[in-house]
C-alpha cells in the first residue's frame, strides 16, 4: 500500500493543544515579531510561528487534493451518499468542490446493471482504496487524502457555533418512516441548528414529489447544490472570531466523526496559509452528466469529454491560469 494510503491516526489532543496554545499567544499578544515577519507577517505569520512551521520552506508547497465521503446511515447500509474532491491550493488561496453524483454508473455491462453499480456503494463493498482509483479514472484528478466523514460531524459544529445562518432554496416536506426520517423546513433566511441541517442536508423532494427547480438542478442534483452552498456557508461562518474560544468543541467533532490519512505535519503544513482563506475563492461545480435508465435501473452516466473540461477548468482556476470570458 503506498505512503498516501496509509491511515494515520492523527492525535486530537496534540491537534487541540497546537490550537490552543495559538489561541492563547494571539489573544495575549506574545509572539516574537521577527519571527512573525519572516513567516510572511500577518495572521499566516503568528500561526506559522506558533506551529513551528517556516513557511519560507514550503515555497513549493503543493496543492492539496481531499477526497470526502459523506457515509450514509440510513438502515445501517453505510453508502457514501456524499462524494466530493476538496481541493486547496495555498499559493493562490483558491479552493473547489467537485461534487460526484452518488448514482454516477461504474459498472461494465449496461446491460445487466445492478444498484451496486453505483459509486456510492463502491466504497462498503471494495473499500477506500478502489474508491479512491475509481475516482482518480472517472476524474483525472491525483487524490493524496481522504476524508470519510459521519454527518454527525457537521450537525455538532453547526451546534457548537450555534447554528449557520441559511437562505434554504425552497419549502421541505417530507417523512419516511422506514427511515424515522422526518423534514420540514421552510423557505428563505434562517438560522440552521444541527437537527435542521440534517434535514436540509438529506432532503431530495418532498411527499408529494416535489423538489428543487429544474434551473436550480432538481432532486439529487439540488441536493447536491445545497450540500456545497451549506458547507462552504458553515465554513465562512465557523471561521469567525467570535468561535474561537470553541476551538476543542470543534477539533473534537470533526476527529471524532472522521476517518482520514491526513497526518499532523502535513494539517501544520496548511494551516498558516488557511487562515489567510476566503470562503469567496472556491469554485464549486458537478461531475456533468445526465440521468439514464439502464435494465430498468436509474443510474447517472457521466460524459468523458464535459467532465475533463469541468476539471480542466477547475484546475486552470486553482492555479490562476483561467481564460477570462470577453
Amino acid at each position: 500500500m503506498s505512503k498516501r494510503r496509509k491511515k494515520k491516526k492523527v492525535s486530537k489532543f496534540k491537534v487541540f493543544i497546537l490550537i490552543f496554545v495559538l489561541t492563547v499567544i494571539v489573544g495575549s499578544g506574545v509572539f516574537t515579531g521577527v519571527k512573525v515577519s519572516e513567516n510572511g507577517g500577518g495572521l499566516k505569520g503568528v500561526v506559522a510561528t506558533v506551529l513551528g512551521e517556516n513557511t519560507s520552506k514550503d515555497e513549493n508547497i503543493e496543492q492539496i487534493n481531499i477526497l470526502v465521503l459523506g457515509i450514509s446511515e440510513d438502515l445501517k447500509s453505510k453508502l457514501t451518499d456524499t462524494i466530493m474532491i476538496c481541493s486547496y491550493n495555498p499559493k493562490t488561496q483558491r479552493a473547489s468542490i467537485l461534487s460526484v453524483p452518488r448514482d454516477t454508473y461504474i459498472g461494465k455491462n449496461p446491460k445487466s446493471v445492478k444498484a451496486n453499480d453505483k459509486i456510492n456503494a463502491l466504497y462498503s463493498r471494495s473499500g477506500i482504496e478502489k474508491t479512491i482509483t475509481t475516482i482518480e479514472v472517472i476524474t483525472g484528478i491525483n487524490i493524496q487524502y481522504y476524508a470519510i466523514v459521519n454527518t454527525q460531524a457537521l450537525i455538532n459544529i453547526v451546534d457548537i457555533i450555534d447554528g449557520v445562518e441559511f437562505d434554504v432554496p425552497i419549502k421541505m416536506d417530507y417523512d419516511d418512516p422506514t427511515q424515522g426520517l422526518q423534514i420540514h423546513l421552510e423557505k428563505g433566511l434562517q438560522k440552521i441548528n444541527g437537527e435542521k441541517a440534517e434535514q436540509l442536508l438529506r432532503f431530495r423532494h418532498n411527499n408529494n414529489g416535489t423538489t428543487y427547480s429544474q434551473e436550480y438542478g432538481d432532486n439529487d442534483y439540488g441536493r447536491m447544490k445545497t450540500q456545497r452552498e451549506f458547507i462552504k456557508e458553515t465554513i465562512k461562518q465557523t471561521l469567525q472570531f467570535k468561535n474561537i474560544t470553541k476551538t476543542k468543541k470543534i477539533i473534537s467533532a470533526v476527529f471524532s466523526n472522521v476517518e482520514t490519512n491526513l497526518d499532523e505535519e502535513t494539517i501544520k503544513k496548511y494551516i498558516p496559509y488557511a487562515f489567510e482563506f476566503s470562503t469567496d475563492n472556491i469554485k464549486m461545480e458537478q461531475l456533468p452528466g445526465e440521468s439514464v435508465k439502464l435494465n430498468e435501473v436509474w443510474v447517472y452516466d457521466y460524459s468523458k469529454s464535459k467532465s475533463k473540461s469541468v476539471v480542466e477548468e477547475i484546475n486552470n482556476y486553482l492555479s490562476g491560469n483561467e481564460i477570462e470570458e470577453e
